[in-house]
């Protein structure tokens, strides 16, 4: 199976700033990528977390296997570090089929897709990830191609141009995203089987790390697992890198076994906090408590009370703190939830009587 061809992989997304040097990033870098392909479960029996996705996309292949058809299309949707490519790979071991892996940004033209299907086997697994970031062109393209398995290939330009229709043999897209609302309806309708990953709950995440954990050869009680679990932020890569990065301070200052005490120790020196906040998190927070009073404030002002990027603190930060329910966007800005006073061990400012707005004055 072409799992691991590097022509088909596409090129992992650029960051810079301090969305590239977050310890609990969800996007993968080179070393995150290199990992999990070793990592990776081979079929859905030892695949971790998401039961009922499981429990549905086996009966979907089964149902297929039977039929000795192709499998319907797939949309897999959810937060960047779930497992979409690792089902995608799942999907093809179980139908015993090839899969090809690219790309929407690397599909900018009509003709990049044209390519790519006209030269399918029969019963491929074509991976496309980051779907909804396709051309629009190419895009079109691809609802006949779903739909009928054929594509028209225009030959010429202006008045003589002609639509040579080619034939494509019977295949199967898995298409992956993380922002399900930016595909077209059109689109969204010709996928068999549509299905959204959730994030992960600490007791499968503790599964993931005891099975990672053993894969690479490290040692780690139970009490170590869930310490790491609890600060990986729901998602399998979080915690596969925060167990590599234990690992590392676990054989330079301690015995190389990894216990809820090293795990502790190893991910203050991450800054990484028990509620997995990292120093980003945290400065984002300290910000709006400390020098607005909780808020609400705007998120130009806060980016700069930060030192950040605006773009850094609602698409890097923001997200997670209002998964936790630490911060709330509300029409007149950014304000701090009761948990972002106690999680930072700070007194919320007294309310005047009679408009519960905040006495920031001591009056």
């Amino acid at each position: 199976m072409n799992w691991d061809d590097p022509t088909d992989t596409p090129a992992p997304e650029r960051l810079v700033g301090p969305a590239a040097e977050r310890l609990v990033g969800s996007v993968a870098d080179r070393e995150d990528q290199a990992v999990e392909a070793a990592l990776r479960p081979k079929d859905l029996g030892e695949f971790i977390g998401q039961e009922k996705v499981r429990e549905q996309l086996d009966l979907v292949l089964r149902a297929a296997r039977a039929r000795g058809a192709t499998a319907d299309h797939v949309l897999l949707s959810g937060a960047p570090g779930l497992g979409k490519t690792t089902l995608s790979m799942i999907i093809a071991a179980e139908m015993g089929a090839p899969i090809r892996i690219t790309s929407g940004p690397a599909i900018q033209h009509a003709g990049d897709l044209a390519a790519i299907l006209s030269s399918l086997q029969e019963g491929e697994v074509l991976f496309l990830d980051e779907i909804h970031r396709m051309s629009r062109p190419a895009e079109e393209m691809l609802y006949m191609a779903m739909e009928d398995f054929r594509v028209d290939v225009i030959v010429g330009k202006g008045p003589g141009a002609t639509a040579i229709p080619l034939e494509l043999p019977p295949f199967t897209l898995v298409g992956a995203t993380t922002r399900a609302g930016l595909l077209p309806p059109p689109l969204r309708d010709r996928f068999g089987f549509t299905a959204h990953m959730e994030f992960y709950e600490p007791a499968e995440l503790q599964r993931v790390i005891h099975r990672s954990a053993n894969l690479l050869d490290v040692e780690i009680d139970t009490d170590g697992a869930a310490e790491i679990a609890g600060r990986s932020r729901g998602t399998p890569r979080i915690a596969n890198r925060l167990l590599r990065r234990v690992r590392d301070y676990a054989q330079v200052k301690a015995d190389g076994v990894i216990t809820r005490e090293i795990a502790s120790a190893a991910l203050a020196v991450y800054e990484v906090d028990a509620r997995g906040l990292d120093r980003l998190d945290r400065a984002v927070l300290e910000a709006l408590l400390k020098l607005f009073g909780g808020g609400p404030v705007g998120l130009s002002t806060l980016a700069v009370a930060v030192g950040e990027e605006r773009e850094t603190v609602e698409e890097v930060a923001e997200p997670f703190l209002v998964r936790e329910g630490l911060l709330a966007r509300t029409p007149r800005g950014r304000v701090a939830t009761p948990a972002a006073w106690t999680h930072l061990g700070l007194t919320p400012p007294r309310p005047v009587a009679g408009n519960g707005q905040q006495d920031l004055f001591g009056a």
